[in-house]
């Protein structure tokens, strides 16, 4: 054993010692035998219900240690993936036919990662074969809900280019890894079963149109130069920039003096002022876990980036995919920004966090896909605290998304509903020592008040 504490894994001595007093109090009168001196219907009652997670964190960490490159590694899956190179780009408004995958509680968006570990053996022979051609299929969501079995007709979805990949056989079962990219959005024209079940789909390419600038017809030639606003200046308003971009911005928009409409109403569809409004919404969010220096500049890029990074639901990401113009896009994003300050559990509306306790521990963003060893799809987002959760099971670093963290379930305190999963350093010098990874299923997020629940019990109508 090694005399070195850096290598050992952190530990609650003040949550073990509660948890102990916790399982042994209480229920001894009632029926129950051995088990460590617990009940049986308190082992029955710690097995649904876990162990209140009593971890706070006041303040949000300030030094990271932990290397952001790894979560999007994706190093779980393995090192021995093979590598492709090169991208398809399929024409503007184009029809073509298209493998289809659906995945429950996936909404994928393009430049987004998508990780599989795939089982079904007619999906993998379908990846084998779109490997062999220009490695694209479809994602499109899987809207079917458990408890009914009813099916939403979902129009819309993402082809995803596979980058690398990787099948092998197990005990004679044939399993395959799988790391893809999103690229382009689609629209489902048909779809069809083959003879193999292989879902297959015409489908047709939605373009990204562009908006022209309202006021090039206003404008002089020689005040074009007004335009350019500088991406430093965009992405760092707080630091002196911001009254040097207002400025830049109302000389940019001064030609609406000569047209019906004040100044206002075309900032309403300019893209340069809605980018930096969102970024604005985004710090009250990131703070400084994220520089928004690194961010994509182009307001396509930046608009799916966003969608990708913040807790929607599907419905709303799904409208989002929906929209062909990055200054519709945008100005729906900023609408959705202001009006969600926190974040509840979906089945019951429990408050579990606001959305100041989000924070990035990839270069990916605050948000990422993740796939589990049963091959289940989790979209994650990181905060460093969160409220009103129950702890399942002990820690385990066994096919951690985060490299040198060790995960623990998650479960609703009021509803028990599986919520994601408190990840903990291993080494004592790894900063931040602990931090919270909740899906984006069992995710709602609103404006407090507006949400039933939330400022008293818990509602079930949600």
């Amino acid at each position: 054993m090694a005399d070195g504490d850096d290598d050992a894994p952190l530990m609650n001595e003040e949550e073990e010692r509660e948890n102990e007093g916790e399982n042994s109090s209480g229920d001894e009168d009632e029926e129950g035998g051995g088990g460590g001196g617990i009940p049986f219907l308190g082992r029955l009652r710690l097995e649904f219900r876990g162990r209140v997670d009593r971890d706070t964190v006041k303040k949000r960490p300030t030094k990271i240690t932990y290397d952001p490159s790894l979560p999007t590694a994706h190093s779980y899956l393995g090192n021995d993936l093979e590598e492709y190179s090169g991208r398809t780009v399929l024409d503007d408004e184009s029809y073509i036919t298209l493998p289809l995958l659906q995945l429950p509680g996936v909404v994928l968006i393009p430049g987004q990662t998508l990780p599989l570990h795939l089982f079904n053996q007619r999906i993998i022979s379908m990846m084998k074969h779109v490997i062999q051609n220009n490695r694209t299929f479809g994602l499109v969501h899987d809207s079917r809900r458990r408890l009914t079995d009813e099916m939403t007709t979902v129009t819309i979805g993402t082809t995803a280019e596979i980058y690398s990949a990787k099948d092998e056989e197990d005990s004679g079962i044939e399993t395959m890894r799988v790391k893809a990219t999103g690229r382009q959005r689609f629209r489902i024209v048909d779809t069809w079963r083959q003879a193999d079940g292989i879902l297959m789909g015409k489908v047709m390419v939605l373009p990204e149109i562009e908006v022209t600038d309202a006021l090039e017809g206003a404008r002089l030639a020689s005040h074009n130069r007004l335009k350019l606003v500088p991406v430093s200046l965009m992405a760092s308003p707080g630091a002196g920039g911001d009254s040097v971009l207002r400025q830049r911005r109302k000389r940019k928009l001064s030609a609406a003096n000569l047209t019906w409409w004040p100044p206002w109403v075309y900032e309403m569809y300019d893209c340069d002022a809605l980018i930096f409004h969102i970024k604005s919404e985004l710090r009250s969010w990131y703070e400084d876990s994220l520089t928004l220096e690194k961010v994509p500049a182009n307001p396509v890029d930046f608009s799916y980036w966003v969608a990708s990074n913040i807790p929607l639901d599907d419905n709303q990401r799904l409208g989002l995919l929906e929209i062909n113009s990055a200054v519709q896009r945008l100005r729906r994003i900023l609408d959705l920004l202001k009006k969600c300050t926190i974040l509840v559990c979906k089945g019951c509306g429990q408050h579990i966090a606001n959305k100041s306790d989000v924070f990035c521990m990839s270069l990916d963003g605050p948000m990422a896909n993740y796939v589990n060893p049963g091959g289940y799809v989790h979209e994650t987002l990181t905060l460093y605290r969160a409220q009103n959760l129950n702890l399942i099971g002990r820690p385990s670093t066994e096919n951690s998304w985060f490299p040198g963290y060790a995960w623990t379930i998650l479960q609703c305190r009021h509803c028990t509903s599986h919520m994601g999963w408190k990840f903990t350093a291993t080494k004592r010098k790894m900063k931040p020592e602990k931090f919270w990874g909740l899906t984006r299923s069992a995710l709602m997020s609103g404006m407090q008040g507006d949400i039933p629940g939330v400022d008293g019990e818990p509602s079930p109508m949600i």
